[in-house]
């Protein structure tokens, strides 16, 4: 019986035999925009089926990981769906067809894999004649088990338009007893979990116009896809892909941390198979450089990690176990993707970070979910509404598919179109928030332009001035112009790094150049007139000139980003990647997926290292080749940005190689100096740093020094001694402020004091209201306990006026029945115009008024007599 990893090498090995090429797994991360992530075989070939590129080779096979949550709650609950699995393909881009793909994929499961023929059906597209004819003629196969389906089965189709064509789907025959009998047929309906589709073949050879004609493609194309873990349990006779051998290690290592055995209740076993699929899931995006997140890629992890931690509750552990999940997987799938194991600790640390915050919510969140249904059905409803579920998802952080999914197991259901609309509504309230100002009829002229003219020559690469014609003349404002000339030496603002600045000059004209747009290859100069207004004549020629002192600032400051990438990535680990970058003359700024952080060690490597290579003076070359050589090279793309057939390698020395359209210097020496000047988070797996090059982070040094030598001077020590001094210092501050506490309390025990002259009776009971200025809230607080351990049963209500207000009131627990000091504090802040609460015993609050703390004592004492009659 074969092993998963063994069918898997078959595959490849089979049809390297039928002259297909290897490709190795395309990221989870696709270069589609139109995807968030990599949902077939297909996706990375994309391209060369829509005809946008050229195809590298004729013939291609891969098993590619693939990611879907399109019906993540049937995961675990079915023998079949998946997060995460892999599909092995084999494509054809204009060279082979239907006949090669029909004989190929009946060899390798019959001869190579050794399915039973006679458990095997087949279904085509209800009019392909030409699939049927193959089946029949070149596999011997029977004609009443092949079976004619209609285009929702058996058509593909890359959108409303475009290439299309008909598919054949092979399935395997589990038997009667897993639904219809002896006389059923693969489509009759009750037969979905008999008939098993393990592969795909798609013939691409139709073009859908526009008015729904179909049009024989010039080129015939072919791509199929067989799901390795249906395929496994095929050939390993399980009818549960979870009880393969590419999936059971890790069930039965999902039961040992959870302390759970599987087989002993369906909801155990839903559980464990929900934690085997998730931590595939988790562990091959985080491989792929998927930061856990509120959005896109991020969120699809997030809720997966969440989902699966919550079933380790459900299976009754409390303690962190899905990071520990990591090291089973990465055991188990690093034969076929070695590189896991690089990344190994990386992956657990994010799973462990991860799952830590959502552990200290969860159960929380938990008993908030169960409280609401509780509440509902005594209520006598059966659903839970929009403004809970919304509640529970904005103001406590519970996600909304868990919330479904509770729901789901105690019986009750769940208006999502309320939750949605609740949602869109917040989103609608932040999009009117934003101001967004676009000019009007822009892109409709750049298109008209580019139309007459053509492109923008740009020279700037080579030269840094040159003869322009003008060809457009716009007045923005005042003496402020935007003009377009036929070519031009002024870098356009692209890729984070700003416009070129300079002059033009001629024709009796001079101008100031500012900015610099580019669009569809289009360059706008943002031009401020100094003289000559009159003779900006279309036609006429200016001589364009860039400033190069602030081109070199700039030069010097995105070739030391290159080196920072690379950098972080030897700190950090190959998981780091670019997430945006801006680049001017006097810094630089470089964002990057990472999900803690810098320590302050991890940060003054990150720096030697950068200063390293520039005193090393590594020389930067710049090539101009395809993709694809870059690719093989190992150059560096950055995800979500689009690169043409011919791009752009920029290399420092053996250290970095990059694809960037920017401008660099020659030598890595000239940026002189690299120091980093902040690290921050901007967004949740986003970190930014932000430094300097040359004399501006040579001048950042010397202000350091000058700071450091005036505190030496002002702490009166050597600038070598002056960790120890500020040590020392702290140490008598601790001890200061020891003091200063035990004053206070003496001063607070003093004050209660002298304040029971002022204790009054209301209705028996001892009632002490007072108010003070300045004093903070831990001075309250103290005289609060004070004069409770000195009255015994009594209410103590006390407000400082500090230009704010301050309140802390207590209440004996005897007397809580009948006043609490939450309620009474929340009216006090509500009259100094803020909010607070508390426990029933004591309360603190605040408000914006202190002018208002009398008038709001006053409205207790008034509480007070009411309550305590």
């Amino acid at each position: 019986m074969l092993t998963g990893n063994e069918i898997r090498q078959k595959f490849i090995e089979f049809f390297e035999s039928k002259k297909h090429k290897h490709f190795e797994s395309a990221s989870l991360i696709p270069d589609d925009p139109t995807l968030l992530l990599t949902v077939a075989g297909m996706v990375p070939f994309k391209p060369y089926f829509l005809g946008q590129k050229e195809a590298p080779c004729p013939r291609v096979t891969t098993y590619q990981k693939c990611i879907r949550t399109n019906d993540l709650e049937n995961v675990g609950r079915t023998a079949r769906h998946h997060t995460f699995f892999e599909m092995l393909g084999n494509f054809s881009f204009g060279d082979y067809f239907k006949k090669e793909a029909i004989v190929w994929s009946w060899e390798f499961i019959t001869e190579v894999l050794k399915l039973d023929k006679e458990k095997l059906w087949i279904s085509v597209f209800e009019s392909d004649d030409e699939a049927e004819q193959i089946w029949m003629e070149e596999c011997n196969f029977p004609k009443e088990r092949i079976v004619r389906l209609g285009a929702s089965e058996n058509w593909w189709a890359a959108g409303p338009t475009g290439s299309c064509g008909p598919s054949s789907e092979i399935h395997v025959d589990l038997g009667v007893a897993y639904g219809g009998d002896e006389n059923s047929k693969l489509g009759d309906e009750g037969t979905d979990n008999r008939f098993i589709e393990i592969w795909n073949l798609v013939f691409t050879e139709w073009n859908r116009m526009e008015d729904g004609s179909l049009q024989p493609l010039p080129k015939k194309n072919i791509d199929t896809g067989a799901g390795l873990e249906r395929v496994a349990a095929m050939v390993q006779g399980k009818s549960n892909n979870f009880e393969t051998d590419l999936l059971f290690p890790l069930v039965e290592a999902a039961g040992k941390l959870t302390s759970t055995t599987y087989g002993d209740t369906p909801e155990k076993d839903f559980s464990l198979k929900v934690i085997t699929d998730h931590a595939r899931a988790i562990t091959f995006l985080i491989n792929d450089g998927v930061i856990p997140s509120n959005e896109g890629r991020g969120y699809v992890l997030r809720r997966i990690l969440r989902r699966a931690v919550r079933h380790g509750r459900l299976l009754g552990t409390k303690d962190l176990f899905m990071y520990k999940m990591v090291d089973e997987v990465v055991e188990l799938m690093a034969i076929a993707y070695p590189e896991l194991r690089e990344n190994l600790e990386h992956i657990k640390k994010v799973v462990k970070i991860e799952e830590e915050k959502f552990s200290n919510t969860l159960d929380q969140g938990i008993q908030l979910v169960t409280n609401e249904i509780e509440e509902a059905k005594k209520r006598g409803e059966n659903k839970l509404s929009g403004d809970v579920t919304f509640k529970l998802y904005d103001t406590y952080g519970f996600p909304y598919e868990l919330t479904e999914e509770i729901c789901e197991e105690m019986g009750i259901e769940v208006c999502k179109d309320e939750f949605v609309s609740k949602m869109e509504e917040q989103r609608a309230k932040a999009r009117a928030a934003r101001t967004v100002v676009m000019e009007k009829g822009q892109d409709s002229f750049i298109e008209e332009f580019y139309d007459k003219h053509g492109k923008t020559e740009f020279d700037g690469y080579e030269i840094v001035a040159e003869e322009g014609k003008l060809l457009h003349v716009r007045n923005i404002e005042d003496n402020k112009y935007a003009l377009i000339f036929d070519r031009t030496p002024f870098y356009a603002e692209a890729g984070g790094q700003e416009a070129d600045h300079g002059t033009i000059e001629g024709n009796g004209v001079f101008g100031k150049v500012i900015d610099v747009q580019k669009q569809k290859e289009i360059y706008t100069h943002t031009v401020i007139i100094e003289n000559g207004e009159d003779n900006l004549n279309e036609g006429a020629m200016f001589n364009l000139a860039i400033d190069t002192t602030r081109r070199s600032e700039i030069a010097k400051n995105h070739t030391a980003t290159h080196l920072l990438h690379e950098a972080l990535r030897e700190v950090l680990g190959s998981h780091v990647q670019q997430a945006g970058s801006a680049v001017s003359a006097d810094r630089l700024r470089f964002d990057f997926n990472h999900y803690e952080g810098l320590t302050e060690k991890e940060l003054e490597e990150v720096e030697r290292i950068v200063n390293t290579e520039i005193a090393n003076a590594l020389p930067v070359s710049i090539e101009n080749m395809t993709m694809d050589e870059a690719k093989a090279k190992g150059a560096t793309a950055l995800f979500g940005d689009k690169y043409g057939n011919s791009v752009r390698v920029v290399s420092v020395g053996d250290f970095s190689m990059e694809l960037c359209g920017g401008t660099h210097i020659d030598n890595i020496s000239k940026v002189g100096l690299f120091k980093i000047i902040s690290e921050a988070g901007v967004a949740a797996g986003v970190r930014r740093i932000e430094a300097q090059t040359g004399f501006r982070a040579y001048e950042t040094v010397v202000g350091t020094d000058k700071l450091v030598k005036k505190v030496s001077k002002t702490l009166k020590t050597d600038v070598n001694k002056l960790d120890e001094r500020s040590e020392k210092l702290m140490d008598e501050m601790k001890d200061l402020n020891k003091e200063l506490e035990a004053l206070k309390a003496k001063i607070a025990t003093f004050e209660a004091n002298s304040l029971f002259e002022n204790v009054e009776e209301i209705n028996g009971v001892k009632v002490l209201v007072q108010d003070f200025k300045d004093k903070d809230a831990n001075s309250l607080r103290e005289i609060v306990d004070k004069a409770k351990d000195k009255l015994g049963s009594c209410v103590i209500a006390l407000g400082a006026d500090n230009d704010k207000a301050i309140f802390a009131i207590g209440v004996t627990k005897d007397l809580t029945g009948k006043v609490k000091a939450g309620d009474l504090v929340r009216e006090a802040a509500k009259i100094a115009g803020g909010n607070g609460g508390g426990r029933p015993d004591f309360a603190q609050a605040g408000g914006k008024d202190g002018a208002k703390v009398k008038e709001a004592l006053e409205a207790i004492k008034t509480i007070l007599v009411e309550n305590l009659k």
